[in-house]
């Protein structure tokens, strides 16, 4: 299972949607606080789409068919939150037509996992 999981991540990082290939040239190179972002990263049986393992954030992008599996969705965020993770979701369409938002919330959402400290 572990080896099917990484050739499907392998598989997905070279089929990135559109939306995906925005999101990852905005959090590669650790730009955005410092943070090291991983794609298509398994995570127990799921593969996040993006995540900052030492902020435990994953960043989701949902393209159509997610509208669809709102509670398979669901229960993978469950299980993800049930293992100290934050996930973030955007739709596609905010990803690529509204970048800027889309960077802000994730920003301010690592900054406070990265910071815990600085929470009133």
């Amino acid at each position: 299972m572990r080896h099917r999981h990484r050739d499907r991540a392998r598989q997905l990082r070279r089929d990135q949607t559109p939306a995906e290939a925005r999101l990852w040239s905005r959090l590669r190179g650790r730009e955005l606080d410092g943070a090291k972002f991983r794609r298509q990263f398994p995570i127990g049986p799921y593969i996040a789409d993006f995540v900052c393992l030492p902020a435990r954030l994953i960043i989701e992008a949902d393209g159509g068919q997610h509208g669809d599996q709102t509670a398979r969705d669901e229960a993978r965020t469950r299980w993800l939150e049930s293992r100290g993770y934050q996930v973030l979701r955007f739709w596609n369409h905010d990803i690529l037509t509204d970048t800027d938002t889309v960077m802000n919330v994730i920003a301010e959402a690592l900054h406070w996992a990265l910071h815990p400290e600085n929470t009133r």
